[in-house]
């Protein structure tokens, strides 16, 4: 356990960094915003394409687990979204609840970490986790607040969902990396160099971000927070456990990867769906930064038992 937190320390150390200037004002929150796009469009989509394109499409795509990540991931959002409405929130509401119960910063977080934890052969598993929760339930929010709000699905609601997965970066760097992969074409010297210069900027210029715009999170609905929180970095990796080691034939290694990815703290995107949408931006705030400050040792606690198991 020791040793798990203290290889895990530095990229916390670095999110602190990015705490202490957002929260001191050395960054604004203008310069965090344009950082953090710098590092989704470019670093990141760097990093995912080199990654994706060099492994062989066997080693990334794996159908038992995507079906097992998925079904454990779709039974704590179902909780979460079932306790909010009996506590009688409205679908929006519950839906952004739901995505904070099951949506890790897999991108931004998991990746740099997990594949440094655990080596180069985690970034397949770990890409096949960030596609699931981009693809399947980055739509599924979408659909639930329309929904909720109209009452009904539109053709606007559809176009919405097929435009912001073509729109995302990461959805498309793992695409393309995917494509040329089964195209068995070898990534020229030049080129692939240029990837890894910009995508060595995707680890620091990330945990930066993610710091720099946690300053600006509110810790606000704290008892709401707290609930959210131990739903992501407990039930959601429990319900995956028993999916990848119970319910589906995945292999002990992608197994632990998944489990280590689904013990990831809320996601940022959580918060920019539901600032964009109007819908409870403070509770996915609160959950945002309880999350990521507990994570310190629910994280190191979680990967050191499936290293024990």
């Amino acid at each position: 356990m020791v040793e798990i937190f203290l290889r895990t320390l530095p990229f916390f150390a670095i999110i602190g960094l990015g705490f202490w200037a957002g929260r001191s004002r050395f960054f604004s929150e203008e310069a965090t915003a344009y950082l953090t796009k710098f590092v989704f469009f470019f670093p990141l989509s760097a990093m995912l394409f080199r990654f994706s394109a060099n492994l062989p499409f066997g080693d990334i795509f794996d159908p038992q687990l995507i079906l097992a990540y998925l079904s454990g991931t779709a039974a704590v959002y179902g909780i979460a979204v079932l306790v909010a409405f009996l506590r009688g929130l409205d679908t929006p509401t519950a839906a952004v609840e739901g995505q904070c119960a099951a949506i890790g910063n897999t991108g931004f977080l998991g990746l740099p970490m997990l594949s440094m934890l655990f080596g180069e052969a985690a970034i397949g598993p770990i890409m096949l986790v960030l596609a699931v929760d981009l693809v399947v339930f980055s739509s599924l929010i979408v659909i639930l607040i329309n929904g909720g709000r109209d009452g009904r699905l539109t053709p606007r609601t559809f176009k919405l969902i097929g435009t912001g997965l073509l729109k995302n970066p990461m959805i498309m760097s793992i695409s393309a990396g995917m494509i040329w992969s089964a195209l068995s074409v070898p990534i020229p010297g030049p080129m692939n160099d240029f990837l890894s210069i910009l995508g060595g900027a995707a680890t620091p210029g990330a945990l930066f971000a993610i710091g720099a715009s946690l300053a600006s999170k509110s810790a606000e609905r704290l008892r709401i927070a707290v609930w959210l929180s131990f739903c992501k970095l407990a039930l959601h990796p429990a319900l995956v456990a028993i999916a990848v080691l119970s319910l589906f034939s995945v292999d002990p290694f992608s197994a632990t990867i998944a489990i280590s990815a689904a013990a990831l703290p809320v996601a940022g995107n959580v918060y920019m769906l539901a600032a964009h949408y109007r819908v409870a931006p403070q509770r996915a705030s609160a959950a945002i930064l309880l999350s990521t400050i507990a994570s310190i040792l629910t994280l190191p606690l979680v990967i050191a038992w499936l290293g024990t198991g």
